[in-house]
């Protein structure tokens, strides 16, 4: 049998994730600030590229979380 959908938690699961990835992109750019002249171009670029990745993965959480927020509220 299927376990119900329980979504009262999230919005929490969400905010979490949200701040595991800024704290992961703030990491990068002060990684980059530190090391990027010492580090080859390519995994420069890989890092820009990932935290580029997590600037749109963040937008999309902060829409989630406002839809997941609508929901409860009903």
């Amino acid at each position: 049998m299927a376990k119900p959908d329980n979504r009262e938690d999230n919005v929490e699961h969400l905010q979490d994730a949200v701040q595991n990835t800024i704290e992961n992109f703030r990491e990068a750019e002060d990684y980059l600030e530190e090391f990027g002249d010492e580090i080859p171009a390519s995994e420069k670029e890989q890092i820009e590229d990932r935290n580029e990745r997590r600037k749109r993965s963040i937008s999309g959480f902060r829409e989630e979380i406002k839809d997941e927020a609508a929901h409860q509220g009903e």
